[in-house]
């Protein structure tokens, strides 16, 4: 391992220098790695595993969307693509990567799969810390483990085909086996991790869901919307407000903000602009800290998680969230973004 300082505070973080792919190899040799699920994040972690030399099969619902999609993909059906229970009675390591509510829905014949001295793994503390909602209690006998990419996994799949990873929290829940720290770390290589630093299946899901519905997602599209909002009731047209509002952050500033930080990207704007940004962060800063203070009180306490895994499971669900989904996409801002967008040079 190595130790880094992170604004004052030394942690430690793994990286491919510490352990590399060659001994996560060597630790996977014999491991058969089962992922269940084939949506959200398993395509991006199996694709990596696979093109890294691990022996990788897919478990997942037949007759679906996403079992064509593991077909097409590479995965054959009978050889390295099963249903879900076929596939977890196969592995010594099972990647747990359905979605919550899919997970509860499958526990109880996922249970009966594992065998002792298996590895059950997570991307997600979800399950596991909410158990009095989900109640997934793993046996005794297996450990259990957490690779959780700080992305979507389709940056899983993009940074690993670029050369540059993504950074991965790991925990170790249960430590049966004696190997349940080199088995999550050969793992967290092997899915392509830029570097690994510990946490645990608690901080991991508080800080996730509320990232998700912070500054992630949720509060993002917000204060977009609202500044869009803004400036259309002002009179200013709709492509110049998708402009000030989207374009010219996504296009410019965010990539000044990934390359050097904050600082660097106030350092590399006009002074009109450093001297309203500086002006103008406290004020949005402490707007929102009640907010964030709300969420963060109500992801601990289990109110979201509640919520997600009521929405979820309902039959129309998917209906629901379709509608949902169609009036942001339907919205004017976000017509006037897909205009914005054919418009760069590299789209026309």
């Amino acid at each position: 391992m190595a130790i880094i300082n992170f604004g004052g505070v030394e942690e430690e973080v793994i990286t491919s220098e510490e352990f590399p792919l060659e001994k996560a190899r060597e630790v996977l040799k014999d491991e058969t790695v089962v992922v269940l699920g084939y949506g959200v994040q398993g395509p991006g972690q199996a694709m990596n595993l696979r093109d890294n030399g691990i022996n990788v099969i897919i478990g997942q619902r037949d007759n679906s969307k996403t079992w064509d999609k593991a077909v097409a993909d590479g995965f054959v059906p009978g050889e390295t693509l099963f249903t879900l229970e076929e596939a977890a009675r196969k592995g010594t390591i099972v990647q747990f990567l359905l979605s919550d509510a899919g997970q509860v829905a499958t526990w109880p014949q996922i249970k009966q799969c594992l065998n002792e001295g298996d590895a059950l793994y997570f991307s997600h503390g979800f399950s596991i810390v909410y158990k009095d909602q989900t109640n997934i209690v793993p046996p005794e006998n297996v450990d259990v483990i957490l690779v959780a990419p700080k992305g979507s996994g389709r940056t899983v799949r993009t940074n690993f085909l670029d050369g540059s990873g993504i950074n991965s929290s790991f925990a170790v829940r249960q430590d049966f086996t004696g190997r349940a720290r080199e088995r999550t770390l050969a793992l967290g290589i092997a899915i392509g991790s830029g570097y690994l630093f510990p946490t645990t299946f608690e901080n991991e899901v508080y800080s996730d869901l509320t990232g998700e519905r912070g500054v992630l997602l949720g509060c993002l599209s917000g204060v977009m919307e609202a500044q869009y909002n803004t400036l259309r009731k002002h009179g200013h047209s709709p492509s110049e407000a998708f402009n000030e509002t989207v374009e010219e952050l996504t296009q410019s500033l965010i990539r000044l903000v990934a390359e050097n930080g904050m600082d660097f990207m106030f350092a590399n704007c006009s002074t009109t602009a450093q001297r309203g940004a500086l002006d103008w962060a406290p004020k949005f800063r402490d707007a929102v800290l009640p907010l964030f203070d709300e969420l963060y009180e109500r992801v601990v306490s289990g109110v979201e998680t509640k919520r997600v895994l009521e929405a979820n499971s309902a039959p129309d669900y998917r209906e629901k969230l379709q509608k949902e989904l169609d009036v942001m996409h339907n919205s004017e801002m976000w017509r006037a973004g897909a205009a914005v967008r054919s418009l760069r040079p590299e789209n026309r």
